[in-house]
């Protein structure tokens, strides 16, 4: 009975996380399209304005629409750190991989220069690199993906140097096919579950490196909207207009808690301890 429960709760979670992650990717990809005003529109004569019928979420201290503003922003922010995940995961699984398989000196060497970029703290190393570039959309994707790429390629080379010694893999050989094919077919799937897993997690983390790089004004710059960027310029209307901030810091919390339980979903479906003793 407690089993029942427990996969009852794990498959209600993933499927919450997944109509959290849906509604999320129609206001990324879909929200521009039925946004009610322009995001960039300065209307002054509506600045400031409180929840309202032509306002659902007010106006910001420029008289621009909070709610288009927030659509934008969301889009901004997400896309950034899905570019920030897939482009080190793939440079993480390149560099993982290579030093896995080949092994040697050329596992030592790339290992050194992961552990260079692994010895900074992860924070301040963003910080210099994106104060070196300046303050862009584009330099802080680069800082980003420039601090994150390392930890995506320590662990594929650990799965798959742990996948290179499972028995089924030298059965494989021993069956006579090629080395090739065995990397393909059987090693480099059995590094697919932890590496989606550990993306998911890692785009939580980017999302608010993004929001704080930006609200401390290393990020994206005004008036392109962004929810640091956004909860930034509503520092000095806290008393005044607290739905300047509210609304933002809603946003970016179901954001990342959208992922993170996606991110705790998928993990306890894909792990096999878990899947055991709900067999068991």
């Amino acid at each position: 009975m407690i089993k029942m429960k427990a996969a009852k709760i794990m498959g209600k979670n993933l499927k919450v996380g997944a109509i959290m992650i849906s509604i999320l990717a129609v206001i990324v990809f879909i929200g521009p399209l039925i946004a009610p005003y322009d995001p960039y529109q300065v209307n002054m004569s509506v600045k400031l304005q409180g929840v309202s019928a032509s306002h659902i979420m007010g106006t910001d201290q420029l008289g621009r629409d909070l709610f288009s503003r927030l659509i934008y922003a969301t889009g901004t922010s997400v896309k950034i750190s899905l570019i920030v995940v897939i482009v080190s995961m793939i440079i993480g699984f390149v560099f993982g991989s290579i030093a896995a398989f080949i092994g040697g000196a050329v596992d030592e060497f790339l290992m050194r220069i992961i552990d260079v970029f692994m010895a900074f703290p992860t924070k301040i190393f963003t910080i210099a690199i994106a104060g070196i570039l300046g303050a862009s959309a584009i330099n802080i994707t680069i800082a980003l993906i420039i601090t994150s790429w390392a930890s995506y390629a320590r662990m594929v080379r650990g799965c798959v140097l742990t996948a290179k010694e499972l028995p089924f893999i030298d059965a494989s050989i021993a069956l006579g096919a090629n080395r090739g094919y065995t990397i393909i077919r059987h090693v480099l799937p059995s590094v697919f579950q932890p590496l989606s897993t550990f993306a998911f997690q890692r785009i939580a983390h980017t999302m608010m490196a993004i929001v704080g790089l930006s609200f401390i004004g290393l990020g994206v710059q005004p008036p392109t909207p962004e929810l640091g960027a956004m909860i930034n310029e509503s520092k000095n209307f806290m008393t005044t207009a607290p739905h300047l901030f509210i609304f933002p810091g809603l946003l970016i919390s179901y954001v990342v808690f959208s992922f993170n339980i996606l991110d705790d979903s998928l993990r306890d479906y894909w792990d096999p301890r878990i899947k055991s003793e709900l067999v068991l």
